[in-house]
């Protein structure tokens, strides 16, 4: 997926404000603290039944926007290991939208934090590097 696509689909999903976000590395970055922020809020709604539906519809755009952004040729294995993380964090998201018993947001959450958290130490690319 595009940069740009992911762009259009945040924002079509009136989340945080991203329209001054350009940097591909932010676009990211934003996506993952978004989805940190809904899965933890999520957490907190457990045992449900009902859970925010402001965090669910988020927490699966973000989710979209992120196995889209991958690059499985030029990611290889972090790619494939990013993709399952990601996939793991959908099936607890679509268990507590269809209000099954159990969904493991903490876990999912975590997860979502580690990455967050590294993310935001790599911090953007520069192609103006000389």
């Amino acid at each position: 997926m595009a940069v740009a696509d992911a762009r259009t689909r945040y924002r079509r999903a009136e989340t945080m404000d991203l329209q001054s976000v350009e940097d591909p590395h932010q676009i990211i970055l934003v996506t993952l603290r978004e989805l940190d922020r809904s899965l933890k809020a999520l957490a907190a709604a457990v045992p449900g039944p009902v859970y925010p539906d402001q965090h669910l519809n988020r927490a699966f755009t973000a989710i979209y926007i992120l196995q889209g952004s991958l690059d499985f040729e030029k990611g290889g294995e972090i790619a494939d290991n990013l993709f399952r993380v990601y996939e793991f964090c959908r099936m607890q998201v679509a268990s507590a939208f269809r209000r099954e018993s159990g969904p493991q947001l903490a876990e999912a959450a975590g997860h979502i934090g580690s990455i967050l958290s590294a993310w935001e130490q790599i911090g953007p690319r520069r192609n103006d590097r000389r």
